[in-house]
């Protein structure tokens, strides 16, 4: 399936591609549109961090989290990187975020500073470090969990 969005991602709209490919659609192709483009306008995609759209910023959620609700992610590690997630798209909300979120928001946009509007680039690039972050979540939530009698 094709998924759009807006051209010259930088956090979410790189994290979501990252949550498609690993847990909705494999085989998932990203395009990048100017903004401003209607998305009904482009026909057979699936619109994400657009205006308007379902899985878009919709109730104080960002992208990220709204993806999770769609498609029933729930698991505690998921939701922990939607919260880091959403306090570094949004920076209103870094305060009330996990301290973690302060850093991916300063690695995301050193990323769009080296490599501009290669959006393709990014995700390639970036992929590996959101591997590493759920990761880092999985490990975290495990240690947080109460043990099994």
């Amino acid at each position: 399936m094709r998924w759009v969005t807006r051209r010259n991602a930088n956090v979410d709209r790189i994290a979501c591609p990252w949550l498609i490919r690993r847990f909705v659609d494999p085989d998932a192709e990203f395009l990048y549109v100017p903004p401003g483009t209607v998305p009904s306008s482009i026909p057979d995609a699936i619109p994400y961090d657009m205006p308007g759209v379902e899985l878009g910023h919709v109730d104080g959620r960002c992208s990220f989290e709204s993806i999770l609700m769609r498609y029933g992610l729930d698991a505690p590690a998921l939701r922990l990187l939607g919260e880091i997630v959403h306090g570094a798209d949004i920076p209103a909300e870094l305060p009330s975020a996990p301290p973690e979120a302060y850093g991916l928001r300063a690695i995301a946009y050193g990323f769009a500073t080296l490599h501009g509007d290669d959006d393709h680039g990014k995700i390639a690039l970036e992929s590996p470090m959101y591997d590493a972050l759920y990761a880092w979540c999985q490990e975290r939530v495990a240690a947080a969990a109460p043990a099994a009698a």
